[in-house]
């Protein structure tokens, strides 16, 4: 009990770095899908660039650049800061792609359909478009929110306190290594279940409302 006490007192950083990135990457993919559905090709091929590159470097390599190499004067980002900063660029490049994705797996009737009735951008997108989407993006949007979750044990390595880094720190210190992280990964796993079903549920309940 001594030592899953000591793994949940990591576990609200775990569920905030976790959150923070992932709506920081949310926000920003919106506008790096735009610019990728580009009509300009230059814009397109340098979006493309960008994204490729923030997906083919590894987490671990951007949050070493952001805690270690970033500094202005004695500032420099905190462990915490750094975590969520990282993770949440590379949340961004990743969940624009599933935007993009999503967006085309609309049929192209449905566009038609909303040009044809005269519809501005933004209510096509808020009446049609948008729910559509949604519902083709959700569960790989869940699914990388899951993985999120699991890779923000990464932050462990910048000093940031969640329930990796304690997990180490108790079995540096001599507690047994099979049972902290046993209990450790346990955490994840019970945490990681209920949002997979709710994004069944969610997914479920926006096919049908689609389908009507």
């Amino acid at each position: 009990m001594d030592v899953l006490g000591a793994l949940l007192l990591g576990l609200p950083l775990t569920i905030a770095v976790t959150v923070c990135a992932f709506a920081i990457g949310a926000v920003l993919a919106i506008p790096i899908m735009i610019l990728l559905r580009s009509h300009l090709l230059p814009v397109r091929l340098a979006t493309r660039f960008v994204v490729d590159i923030i997906r083919g470097i590894p987490p671990i390599v951007w949050l070493f650049i952001l805690y270690f190499g970033v500094s202005i004067g004695s500032w420099q980002f905190s462990s915490f800061q750094a975590a969520v900063i990282g993770l949440g660029v590379i949340s961004s490049a990743y969940l624009a792609e599933i935007y993009r994705g999503a967006l085309k797996g609309v049929g192209d009737g449905q566009w038609e359909a909303g040009h044809a009735l005269g519809l501005n951008g933004s209510t096509m997108y808020a009446s049609i478009i948008g729910p559509q989407a949604l519902r083709v993006a959700l569960p790989s949007v869940a699914t990388y929110a899951i993985s999120l979750f699991k890779d923000s044990s990464i932050a462990s390595v910048i000093g940031v306190t969640e329930v990796m880094f304690t997990a180490t720190s108790l079995t540096r210190g001599g507690a047994n290594g099979l049972v902290v992280l046993g209990a450790a990964a346990a955490i994840y796993i019970v945490l990681s279940l209920p949002l997979a079903y709710l994004a069944r549920r969610v997914d479920a309940r926006m096919r049908a409302v689609v389908a009507r």
